[in-house]
């Protein structure tokens, strides 16, 4: 060995000479690579430490020391291992080279090559070693998901039909065996081709030689690694035959009667083959003869083409394929069971729905029942609130606002909630320097609230606004509705902030606070400042850690900067999801988290899942397919490779305190076996359920996307039957959108308070998450399904499921059409639109009411493009019920004219659902004029001309109400001028007539 290591020439080998390169030119190489090595170094340690601050800052260090210490671990052990291979390899190929060689040109080219490589041979050898060793660690740190849920993992308590295997097995173990054998195979590679390079550099394979092409040596070393990898392979076939109950052969993920009865002992076979050609090849370690590997080898391969792809494709065309539905019904039963099981939707409760056609029905009992119906839609009126309490342009909220419930009083109560965040995007290009960006523009602040159901009444205590909206010590408003104190409302925590930003009082008495905060009077031109004095950020007051965030963020004015003082913090990774998904990064966490104000704190909820796609015989599918509807949100995928999976569990409930980003996770699912192997990983992360508070526990609520994904699934997995389910006759889907203008995104879900079938008392309401479905390909109603989404009923996540038998139902695309087509819907748009004003349509809101089913369908509206106040405002509410439409100004008149068939009456006395408060201001404010009006006089032209004059004022005096915030007046006169351009086009028309 000392010849490889050392640097003895060879006996009777000349030595070339060695070149030395200019000791100046060296000395310059040598001091840029230490320089640039030093800044790699010091940049690496940098992420590397800010890193584990920012885990120590969350109070979740044992997180980042329990990935760091599994990825090193796997990284020294498995790289060791491969270096180690690479190296024992090239150095066994150098010590057993042939010392005599042939001549030949071959030879005589690559002693050239041979005199370079040798005055570094040893260095080469450690560094080839090194490098694979490198590559090799990389990718088994990768897989401490895997190595965790192998040590970790627990019994599922079902298993598969087929080997009798608990569900633990194909979830826990099967994925790291399957790495390890990888493992295995790539070492053999590897150390192969090492080898081979070597034997051939040295003379040990003569690709020109007319006979012994390898020598001795070679092939020994070659029959052993060829043999690793072959025994290796059937390793891999004997898992190969467990995947088969994960395998998606296009009907269903699992085994299928091709699988089980050609695919299947095709493999156990080949595994026997693989096995017995291994053997052969260790024999020859000592026989050094090719013939009996060789044929084994093709044996091998023959087998594997005849038995692992032809034989299967015959069973399937000529046993399978004629009669595929009896052939596959035993298999597809399994699998309907397993998915069913892995995406719990076994226990839906399945009832018979016959929509009525509403006739005897009582308005009073109507009113009552659709009390809550949510007429604010969470899209629509964002800008809304964008515009009325944005305060200032670097306020901003949510696309999509949230929906919650509060206990107001003693009923449960919708609101659509808004945070306040702050948007730096709102600031003017002169404003935009590094001192305004992260150390003044910090934090946004306040929560924004209206009422989901409820339109406004002449008592001004009951107008749909907003009931709070910021907090504080000066100008807070009590949240005496709600049944909450003055709260902290600073959000520096939020999905608006910025990258990072420094915070913290100096400790220079003289000098004043520098973060701008929320504008206590909101039409006062004075700025208020503030000084974050939260328990979270980084302190980054020492010179060390200004020289690390500056180096991270690539931002030297974090050492230069007056503003960064030896209190200061640093806030960075703030995105509530983000900081779960640092925390937990084994969960899958909802795309949306929503603000809650508990305990006089702005707490974001989240929902964590445990996901996996290997769960036996359940249909694996896309979970952004699944998800996707017009309102998805994209949710990211840490814990598997591809975002397709096949079990799926609420396991953990999450809060982030917007204020000082104190991170929480809750067991939700305490009996989830996946929860229960993380738990393991990391002990002391996740708190008991029986942790969680009663306020928190009131605005918990049944995960959007978790419906989703249970939804796609039940669409096809709600039939039992396997013939019925390979015919497809009764297979559902999510409708599409009616106001999605490509007609191409699914209907989102929407959480309602529902009444159980046999009873419409508002007393029995459920709070619910809610979707429909119609047949696939159809447009009528098929179902209608909802999930009990109040976390303190017993009956939590409950699915319940009525289905209607025949195809006269109407669904919501019909509905949609009829909405469009109706006259009198369309007599009263006609003044709608005749006013200046385009229509935005709400959700089409589907809801069981009496012994039928209601459609609700808000009508919004929004200034003419150009406008400067063009945010919806509610207009009209559509009605469908028993086969009737009606419209009007409330839910109220709109059930009313359905039952009636009029028109509804009732017109907008206050501020419409969705807009929040303004506060009084002293600034004038146009009023609509109340003189009576003289008749037009004079020809038909005349009177037409002074009719639309009056109009256009009072169109001109709705844009200066409405800019003023006056909607009350804005409505009224709006109404005054549609009513004249309609007294026009009458007169016109009438005098129009022959």
């Amino acid at each position: 060995m000392s010849d490889m290591f050392g640097t003895d020439p060879q006996p009777g080998r000349p030595q070339p000479a060695v070149a030395t390169a200019p000791r100046r030119s060296r000395s310059l190489v040598i001091t840029a690579g230490v320089l640039l090595a030093a800044f790699l170094l010091f940049t690496g340690f940098a992420s590397f430490w800010t890193e584990r601050l920012w885990f120590r800052s969350v109070d979740y260090s044992g997180v980042f020391t329990t990935l760091l210490v599994t990825r090193i671990g796997l990284f020294l052990v498995f790289g060791a291992l491969m270096g180690a291979v690479v190296g024992l390899n090239m150095y066994l190929a150098y010590r057993f080279r042939p010392f005599f060689r042939p001549t030949s040109m071959e030879q005589d080219n690559l002693e050239r090559y041979r005199g370079a490589v040798a005055p570094i041979k040893r260095w080469l050898l450690l560094g080839v070693a090194s490098l694979m060793g490198l590559f090799a660690g990389t990718s088994a740190a990768g897989q401490w998901r895997q190595f965790s849920l192998w040590r970790n993992g627990v019994p599922f308590g079902e298993t598969d039909p087929y080997f009798n295997r608990d569900v633990g097995f194909y979830v826990f173990d099967l994925p790291w065996w399957h790495y390890l054998v990888d493992f295995t195979m790539a070492l053999a590679v590897i150390g192969l081709m090492a080898a081979a390079v070597v034997h051939y550099l040295y003379g040990g394979i003569r690709l020109q030689s007319s006979s012994d092409r390898l020598s001795p040596a070679a092939q020994a070393q070659f029959s052993a690694l060829v043999g690793v990898f072959v025994l290796a392979k059937a390793a891999d076939y004997w898992l190969d035959r467990f995947d088969l109950l994960n395998g998606s052969g296009g009907l269903i993920t699992g085994m299928t009667y091709t699988d089980d009865r050609a695919v299947l002992p095709a493999k156990n076979i080949l595994m026997g083959i693989a096995v017995i050609c291994a053997i052969l090849f260790f024999l020859n370690v000592w026989r050094r003869t090719w013939m009996l590997p060789t044929l084994g080898v093709g044996l091998l391969a023959l087998s594997a083409i005849l038995l692992g792809l032809i034989w299967p494709g015959v069973v399937q065309r000529f046993q399978v394929s004629p009669s595929e539905a009896d052939k596959e019904a035993p298999y597809i039963e399994k699998n309907i069971d397993a998915t069913r099981a892995a995406y719990d939707v076994e226990d839906v409760q399945e009832q018979p729905f016959t929509a009525g056609t509403g006739a005897g029905a009582d308005l009073a009992t109507l009113d009552a029942a659709t009390a809550s119906v949510p007429l604010v839609d969470p899209q629509q009126v964002r800008d809304t609130f964008e515009q009325l309490q944005q305060v200032r342009a670097y306020y901003s909220v949510a696309d999509v606002l949230d929906v919650d419930r509060y206990g107001i009083g003693a009923d449960q109560r919708a609101l659509v909630l808004g945070v306040r965040e702050l948007d730096q995007s709102g600031l003017d290009d002169a404003d935009r320097n590094w001192s305004n960006l992260h150390t003044v523009y910090t934090h946004g602040n306040g929560v924004i609230a209206a009422y989901a159901n409820q339109r406004g009444s002449d008592d001004e205590t009951q107008r749909t606004e907003v009931e709070w909206a910021e907090g504080g010590e000066a100008g807070q408003t009590a949240l005496t509705d709600i049944g909450e104190e003055p709260y902290e409302s600073r959000v520096y925590f939020g999905e608006l902030s910025p990258s990072y930003s420094v915070v913290g009082r100096n400790p220079d008495p003289d000098v004043n606070a520098v973060e701008l905060d929320l504008p206590r009077g909101e039409r006062d031109d004075e700025n208020t400042t503030t000084s974050y004095d939260g328990e979270g950020g980084v302190p980054v007051g020492s010179l060390f850690n200004k020289l690390l965030y500056a180096t991270k963020f690539g931002e030297p004015n974090l050492v230069l900067s007056s503003r960064v003082h030896e209190d200061s913090k640093i806030l960075y990774d703030r995105n509530p999801r983000r900081m779960v998904e640092k925390v937990a990064p084994w969960l899958t966490v909802d795309a949306d988290p929503y603000p809650a104000v508990i305990d006089g704190r702005i707490q974001w909820i989240l929902d964590g899942y445990t996901t996996t796609d290997q769960y036996p015989l359940s249909q694996r599918a896309s979970f952004t397919t699944m998800t996707n509807d017009s309102l998805a949100q994209q949710t990211g995928f840490q814990t598997l490779p591809t975002d397709e999976i096949n079990y799926m569990r609420n396991a953990v409930k999450a809060t982030v305190d917007a204020y000082d980003g104190t991170v929480r996770l809750y067991a939700w699912e305490e009996d989830d076996p996946m929860l229960r192997a993380w738990r393991s990983v990391f002990p002391d992360v996740v708190q008991d359920r029986s942790e969680i508070s009663d306020g928190l526990m009131a605005h918990l609520r049944y995960p959007e996307d978790l419906f989703k994904v249970q939804r796609y699934q039940y669409a096809r997995y709600h039939v039992t039957d396997a013939k019925d389910w390979y015919e497809g006759n009764n297979r559902w889907q999510v409708p599409f959108d009616p106001n999605d203008d490509s007609n191409r995104q699914y209907q989102p879900p929407y959480r309602l308070f529902v009444n159980p079938p046999e009873t419409d008392s508002p007393a029995d309401q459920i709070y619910s998450l809610t979707s429909v479905y119609v047949p696939r390909g159809k447009n009528n109603l098929a179902a209608f399904v909802s999930v009990n989404s109040d976390a303190t009923s017993e009956d939590y996540g409950t699915i319940n499921s009525l289905e209607l038998p025949n195809e006269a139902t109407q669904g919501p695309g019909q509905i949609a059409n009829e909405f469009a087509a109706d006259e009198g819907v369309r007599a009263e748009l006609l003044k709608f639109e005749q006013g200046g004003r385009r229509p935005i349509y709400g959700n089409m809101l589907t809801l069981p009411v009496g012994d039928g089913l209601m459609y609700v369908q808000p009508l919004y509206a929004a200034a003419a493009s150009g406008s400067t106040a063009s945010y919806p405002i509610l207009q009209y509410v559509l009605v469908s019920y028993g086969g009737q439409v009606g419209i009007s100004a409330t839910l109220t008149g709109a059930i009313e004219s359905a039952l009636t068939g009029e028109p509804g009456t009732e017109t907008p006395t206050t501020p419409p659902a969705g807009e929040p408060t303004e506060e009084p201001t002293e600034e004038p404010t146009a009023e609509p004029t109340d003189e009576p009006t003289e008749p037009p006089t004079g020809t038909l032209n005349q009177r037409v001309g002074q009719l639309l004059d009056r109009a256009e004022q009072k169109f001109a005096e709705a844009d200066q109400l409405q800019q003023q915030g006056d909607t009350v007046g804005w409505a009224a006169a709006l109404d005054e001028a549609r009513d004249l351009v309609a007294e026009a086009v009458e007169i016109a028309g009438r005098n129009a007539q022959p």
